[in-house]
Parts: structure tokens; sequence; C-alpha cells
């Protein structure tokens, strides 16, 4: 399901780092699952030449849930740096710990804002 153009405290950036495509492919598909994406259902990470660190990103809009994320496979060990509105950084983390187990590594919390830093593993 595609995001809608609308921004707000409804969407959440998710940011993954230190895993391998098929990884970030699982997360993001488990939280496509539960919430709309500026990702088309089969747009997939991948990796591009060179020896440089790979981030994944994408929004998700988490202003309605479209289904329930399922447990997911992952190789090893994602960090995922999570931002956005207060309550929708929540209810992200929350569908996250529905698919994995996640573990918080660290918060930076505003008036309006909230980033985290995950760090995710299958369940």
């Amino acid at each position: 399901m595609a995001i809608s153009t609308d921004t707000g405290a409804t969407q959440v950036t998710v940011q993954l780092s230190d895993c391998g495509e098929s990884d970030a492919d699982a997360v993001f598909t488990a939280l496509g699952s539960a919430f709309a994406s500026d990702r088309a259902p089969d747009q997939h990470p991948h990796t591009t030449p060179g020896t440089h660190p790979t981030v994944w990103s994408s929004v998700f809009d988490v202003s309605q849930t479209v289904g329930d994320p399922a447990p997911a496979e992952l190789q090893g060990a994602v960090n995922a740096e999570v931002q956005g509105g207060i309550q929708a950084v929540h209810l992200l983390e929350d569908a996250l710990r529905r698919a994995f187990t996640v573990e918080e590594e660290g918060v930076v919390a505003g008036d309006q804002e909230r980033e985290v830093q995950l760090s995710l593993r299958s369940r």
C-alpha cells in the first residue's frame, strides 16, 4: 500500500544498517504488512557495488494498520534507527516487537519527536 502524500506526526522514518539486503528486506516486509510505506510491494533492498557502508531507509505511515506483522527470520542483528512523532514511533516499535526481538539501544526525545536506536533479532 502506498503512503499518503500528507506528511505529519503519523510518518516514521526507519533506517537499517549493519545488515545484509535479505535482513533489510525482512524488516521492511514485516513493517509493510502492518503499515503503508513509501516502498512498492515488489521493491526490495539491493546493494550497490563498492566497499562503502549501506543504509536502507523507508518511511511508514502508522495512521492506519493494514495488517499484523509476522515474525521473520534474520541472519544476524539489525541496527534500526526509528524517527518520527512520539506516538507514531511507539506504534511502529510495537509492530517491530510482534515480529522481532527488540532491544532499545538509545533514545533521543523532544517535545514532538522521538528517535530510537534499536537492535533487532529473530524471535
